[in-house]
């Protein structure tokens, strides 16, 4: 297995960390050349991709590649990758084996606090959302011609180590926004990093919801990492009333309850089942602070 990501951010950089310790060689592209040490240190291969057109060095890696994973996110002209390299992911990736596109749990859009599951439909509510379903049916248009797999990774709220309540605490910016009987799914980079490399390993493909156990309300997070920290908790406030940027309070918009009983199908086990499980840890290991 040979690894390519595409947009090595706070995610990807988990995945290639997770990759390149099962011993698997791993490539993470940036816009960005000051990045570069970053990637290293997340002990991936650095190259840098502009967004706009490959490179000989780009071409050279993708001729190699085994396992393609997608991090970055589309736009309103559809999905970076696609864009700029679609001829060249066609004819130059003659060993391809794989894709994992990095979604998100927004293409199911809102269900009023019920649970939903891959199969069920998808209608986002925002247009974050209506742009990440156009660059799922893309990919898979893409691996449908190449005959190659396409997992999609629909991921909940994402956190981790230096993202995270702890941290938000800590620097005095965490709110207890009270929206009744709001609740959301999260997932911790770890087990991103996990079902990634399992999917991978398996080279499965279709849609897996990677979220936890446990949809809760945000303001219990909140309140559970207060505890941790022997710290007092913000005051509650109400959702019409909170201070929030437009894209925060637009997620309030969606309120459902996603099912993750697909991915623990294939076997896998979570490092982290729920919040109290990761927050906990994290603080007994004095691990919250800064990405590892």
């Amino acid at each position: 297995m040979r690894v390519l990501i595409f947009g090595a951010g706070f995610s990807g950089r988990a995945i290639g960390r997770r990759l390149s310790a099962d011993g698997h060689p791993v490539v993470g592209t940036t816009r960005s050349p000051e990045r570069l040490e970053r990637l290293r240190l997340a002990a991936l291969e650095p190259l840098v991709f502009d967004g706009v057109q490959g490179t000989p060095e780009l071409r050279a890696e993708l001729a190699r590649t085994t396992h393609l994973i997608l991090s970055a996110a589309p736009s309103a002209e559809g999905d970076p990758v696609l864009n700029a390299l679609e001829g060249d992911l066609g004819v130059g990736t003659p060993a391809l084996r794989w894709i994992g596109y990095l979604s998100t749990v927004g293409v199911y859009g809102d269900r009023g606090g019920n649970w939903v599951a891959e199969d069920d439909r998808l209608d986002p509510t925002s247009t974050r959302g209506r742009q990440r379903v156009a660059a799922e049916e893309a990919w898979l248009r893409f691996g449908a011609g190449r005959g190659v797999p396409v997992a999609l990774l629909r991921l909940a709220g994402i956190y981790g180590p230096g993202r995270n309540a702890l941290v938000n605490l800590a620097e005095g910016t965490a709110k207890r926004v009270i929206k009744p009987n709001q609740v959301f799914n999260r997932i911790h980079v770890d087990d991103i990093a996990g079902a990634t490399a399992l999917l991978a390993q398996k080279e499965l493909g279709g849609a897996f919801n990677i979220t936890d156990n446990e949809p809760a309300p945000p303001q219990d997070v909140v309140a559970f990492a207060a505890s941790l920290l022997s710290v007092e908790a913000p005051p509650e406030v109400p959702f019409e009333a909170a201070e929030m940027s437009p894209m925060a309070r637009s997620f309030y918009g969606d309120n459902k309850r996603v099912s993750n009983a697909r991915l623990r199908e294939t076997g896998y086990e979570f490092r982290y089942p729920d919040y109290r499980t990761a927050l906990s840890d994290m603080v007994a290991r004095k691990q919250w602070r800064d990405e590892q």
